[in-house]
């Protein structure tokens, strides 16, 4: 059971009751045997556990649009496949801005600054308004760009008609994530997995009423899903709001006047620290919608494949960004002691735990890939059967493509740990632009490979990421280490200095 305290702010702290026993706490080195590794790995699964769950129930969400597109032909698979591709790469890179909200806050709130708070509450909303109103207007503007791109021009006019309605709804989701960001930093994220899983309730049943016109209402076709999607957004939003403004502390951040007038300082601050991680998350949502693109010059049947194989991959991924968030929270915890073996320890034991979740995932890829496709794709409808071949093709690959997934995410997170932010941008545009694209671009295109090819070059990709990732962070936590032992100077810990040497005129001990 775990042992919460609250502070004076209301806002749940951790005890020392709660750190891996054996190891002096996230900080401690206390030791590397098999002790050690079992603590840190329950510590690490219990941070990990619940951050996964939610992640889980939002990506249903665009996995109830999948399922649902599923039952529909290969036309309309991939035409809102790719308006939703490309959906998801701005609102990724939104995202990312808005990130460095949380660690603002948690720094605003141990100094007690009220006022900067709200201050910073507001930067968020303006970056994300910013950013929604930008991306927004891209979308709805993308379309002559992607027919001279080479996609098939009857899949561009659908993915046009879907962004049409789905576009605006870029702005409530952006305004959801930055009170995501801004509670988590206050630590008080309230109930977050529950409004996202009535969201997921409430997507499939507007998905059905909208797509075949049920209660009264009008049949919009696949368009639909979109509609429903903007709708869920604009009310997820809302429940958010309704829930700070029914918390005594979190309702007088919200009402701040501060949090109502601009602040130079808080918005400076915001986008300094959200820009190279939103540089990251673009960089990397934008290799996958450009392989999409890449893919859907081969056909709309491979388009609608690689939506649905995409669809299934990022399922998996939501366990690594738990992961990667639960170490990266522990490594800061280790750094900030200057405990650096302990941050290399943790770094690598999140990459394990990554590598072993994933492997297990790429068994049932291997043993069943059928009726995993088959969630998502009916092979009873008529010029499907080839899509869900082509798909069942691709998980083969994917079983080994979304270990490196993972671990080039946990790296990330653990970089950010140690407190490198800039070398994760760096280094994904090295292993996904330079490797990763050309790699999938020959094999796919220039040396006929299809689909497949393009798959490979993703994998190889993602490997060449991923190692480029471990190696900065061993490299960066090493030289950390090593300053840290040399500002110290000798070893101040009594157990390992030497004996003293006896004194040659002994006093006598007091009576």
């Amino acid at each position: 059971m775990s042992a919460d305290t609250t502070d004076t702010t209301g806002t749940p702290t951790t005890s020392r009751a709660e750190e891996p026993r054996g190891t002096g706490g996230t900080g401690g080195t206390g030791g590397t045997g098999a002790g050690w590794w079992v603590a840190h790995s329950r510590a690490l699964l219990k941070l990990a556990t619940p951050l996964i769950l939610t992640n889980f129930a939002y990506v249903a969400l665009t996995t109830v649009d999948i399922v649902m597109l599923g039952r529909l032909g290969a036309l309309e698979i991939a035409a809102a496949g790719l308006a939703l591709a490309l959906f998801n790469q701005l609102r990724t890179t939104g995202t990312g801005l808005v990130t460095g909200v949380s660690n603002l806050v948690a720094e605003a709130r141990v100094r007690g600054d009220r006022e900067r708070i709200g201050a910073l509450l507001f930067a968020g909303f303006f970056w994300a308004t910013v950013c929604g109103v930008l991306f927004c207007a891209v979308l709805l503007l993308i379309g002559p760009l992607l027919v001279l791109l080479g996609q098939d021009p009857a899949v561009v006019d659908g993915a046009g008609e879907f962004l049409m309605v789905l576009a605006p709804g870029m702005l409530p989701c952006l305004w959801f994530q930055t009170l995501r960001h801004f509670t988590t930093g206050l630590k008080r994220p309230g109930p977050l997995l529950a409004i996202t899983l009535v969201s997921v309730g409430l997507t499939i049943a507007l998905n059905h009423a909208l797509m075949y016109g049920e209660f009264g209402l009008p049949a919009f076709g696949f368009v639909g899903v979109a509609i429903a999607t903007v709708t869920v957004f604009l009310l997820s939003f809302l429940a958010f709001v309704a829930v700070i403004l029914r918390d005594g502390v979190l309702r007088a951040y919200l009402r701040s006047p501060s949090a109502r007038r601009w602040n130079g300082d808080a918005v400076r601050s915001v986008w300094r620290l959200g820009l190279p991680i939103s540089g990251t998350y673009a960089s990397e949502a934008g290799f996958f919608s450009v392989l999409t693109l890449v893919i859907g010059s081969l056909g709309a049947d491979a388009l609608a494949a690689q939506t649905v194989l995409n669809q299934i991959v990022y399922i998996v991924f939501m366990i690594s960004a738990g992961l990667s968030h639960a170490a990266s929270i522990h490594i800061s915890e280790a750094a900030g002691r200057e405990d650096h073996p302990t941050a290399r320890r943790v770094g690598l034991l999140g990459t394990a735990w990554g590598v072993i979740a994933t492997l297990a995932v790429a068994v049932l890829y291997l043993v069943v890939p059928e009726p995993i496709v088959s969630l998502f794709i009916s092979a009873e409808y008529a010029g499907n059967a080839d899509i869900v071949a082509l798909t069942v093709t691709g998980l083969m690959i994917a079983a080994l493509m979304q270990v490196f997934d993972a671990t080039q995410n946990i790296g990330n997170g653990i970089l950010r740990g140690i407190g490198d932010t800039a070398g994760p941008f760096r280094i994904s545009l090295v292993g996904y632009w330079l490797i990763g694209l050309p790699a999938g671009y020959l094999l796919g295109v220039t040396a006929g490979g299809g689909v497949e090819g393009v798959w490979i070059g993703q994998t190889i990709g993602l490997a060449a990421t991923t190692a480029l990732l471990l190696a900065a962070f061993l490299r960066r936590v090493g030289r950390l280490h090593r300053e840290t032992s040399a500002a110290a100077g000798p070893d101040p810990d009594p157990a390992s200095a030497p004996d003293p040497a006896p004194d040659p005129h002994p006093r006598p001990e007091p009576s």
